[in-house]
Order: C-alpha cells, then sequence, then structure tokens
C-alpha cells in the first residue's frame, strides 16, 4: 500500500516548525502630552553649596546631612541635589509621575 505525498511530509513539515520560533514585537506609542517633561539639570558636580545657591536660589527643603561622610540632600521643583559634606556629588531627577 502507498502512502500520498501528505501522509510523508506532514510529520517533516510538523518536526521544521518546532524548531523555528517566531519573533513579534508590538509597537508602542505614548502621545507626546503623557511622555513626562524635559527636566535640564546642569551640571554643577563639585561645586560648594553658595554656588549652587547662587545659580538655582534656595531649595524648596534640605534633608541631612546623614552619616559619615556627612551626606546632604537639597530639593528642587523637578531634581534632587546631593553633597558629600559641602561640595555637590550628583544631581538626579525627580521621578514623573
Amino acid at each position: 500500500m502507498r502512502k500520498s505525498t501528505f501522509q510523508l511530509l506532514a510529520p517533516a513539515a510538523f518536526a521544521a516548525l518546532l524548531g523555528t520560533s517566531v519573533a513579534c514585537a508590538e509597537e508602542l506609542e505614548i502621545p507626546v502630552g503623557e511622555q513626562g517633561k524635559e527636566t535640564y539639570i546642569e551640571n554643577i558636580r563639585g561645586l560648594k553649596k553658595d554656588e549652587v545657591s547662587a545659580r538655582l536660589g534656595e531649595p524648596l527643603g534640605i534633608q541631612g546631612p546623614v552619616g559619615d561622610p556627612a551626606i546632604t540632600r537639597w530639593e528642587y521643583q523637578d531634581f534632587y541635589v546631593y553633597f558629600e559634606w559641602d561640595t555637590v556629588l550628583h544631581t538626579v531627577r525627580k521621578p514623573q509621575g
């Protein structure tokens, strides 16, 4: 008894499909108004506290100093400024949302 071509190829085709993977990507669109505002943070690393006050104004709040070396955080509207003793270490943008 002869087998049809379909009966012979079906197992081979199925085995080939198992060995392949299908990749798909989803396109994500976020309206411009919902992307969060762009915040420019001036490069102030290495400046002293009085220099930061002169450039950015007085902070909204101050936390610290804490630890050794003493770390202080100044809060501005869109970002934080971290000091080690009297010198700026980093500026960090506040989370949006």
